[in-house]
């Protein structure tokens, strides 16, 4: 019973998080019909922020030294300021679907910024970028009409540039070894990301007031901060810790796969054999991609040691 549980609870939490995180893109799709994505982005990230923080004071957990203020920042600012807070903002103007596919292409990116650095590139990632690129291409091509319509460009310039933001965070985060709590990083980077955008809020004008915003929004803003910041990143860590790495990053093909589906039940969002035939084949891309950089990375394991 015991070996059962060690391997089917790690199993399920990861079951968990494909399927939970992809709701998150139906839930931030339903707030921002009726405010400003950043709006509910810096809501979000101030609440979920503040509850981290505040758990971390409760049991007197040391603060950030010195550079580490640095890091928090920057990431702060690269994963959500900009990723989070674009993202959440592209989604208003594209369907929620097409903003999960759009923001699982990051490792590509995360390639591409390693070729211009100098690195080499292993065949395989090069492989998985075509294929991803084509699949994109596939899925695009019901939507070259939408290209005319300018909330349609928005949405997918923002969606694209939030992905690219990730992938600068995320390499920034390799190159800076954690020194400090991550959890407790992870709230400081909310919270200061948050007072970032509600002074981008405040500079443009372009807020609701808070007793204008309808009990919908609220619902999902809630949604988000319980569900997908704090539980579901819990459970995430708890997978990680409990399941080789090829197994736990499926979570990011789930992803996709429950937005469009969820995207099309609930919002009436478009469900095309070409969305369905060039997602798989984008995923498949990404996975070819995600597994080359994962044997990369056990290459430069092996040298250091």
């Amino acid at each position: 019973m015991t070996k059962i549980n060690a391997i089917g609870l790690p199993i399920l939490a990861l079951i968990w998080v494909g399927f939970f995180w992809g709701t998150t893109w139906i839930a931030s799709k339903e707030g921002v019909r009726y405010i400003p994505g950043i709006q509910m982005a810096a809501i979000r990230q101030f609440i979920s922020g503040l509850l981290y923080i505040g758990f971390f004071l409760l049991i007197k957990a040391p603060w950030p030294k010195g550079k580490q203020w640095k890091t928090i920042v920057i990431l702060a600012i690269l994963n959500f300021t900009l990723s989070n807070g674009l993202s959440t903002a592209g989604v208003k103007y594209i369907s929620s679907g097409l903003g999960a596919i759009i923001a699982a292409i990051f490792p590509i990116w995360i390639v591409i910024i390693s070729f211009f650095r100098g690195e080499k590139i292993a065949r395989l990632a090069v492989i998985g970028l075509m294929v991803s690129f084509g699949g994109v291409c596939v899925i695009f091509y019901e939507h070259l009409g939408d290209f005319l319509i300018p909330d349609f460009r928005l949405g997918i310039f923002l969606s694209v540039v939030a992905t690219i933001t990730w992938a600068f965070g995320t390499l920034y985060t390799k190159k800076k070894a954690a020194s400090f709590n991550p959890y407790f990083s992870l709230g400081l980077q909310m919270f200061i990301s948050s007072i970032l955008l509600f002074a981008y809020n405040g500079a443009t004008g372009i807020s609701v007031s808070l007793s204008e915003i309808p009990a919908n929004t609220w619902y999902a803003i809630a949604y988000l901060v319980i569900v997908g910041s704090l539980i579901t990143f819990s459970i995430f860590i708890y997978s990680l810790q409990h399941l080789p790495s090829e197994v736990s990053s499926i979570y990011a093909y789930m992803n996709p796969i429950v937005a469009v589906l969820l995207g099309a039940a609930i919002f009436g969002e478009s469900l095309s054999l070409s969305i369905a035939l060039g997602g798989a084949v984008t995923l498949f891309g990404l996975y070819m991609v995600n597994r080359s950089l994962r044997q990369n990375r056990k290459k430069t394991n092996i040298l250091i040691k």
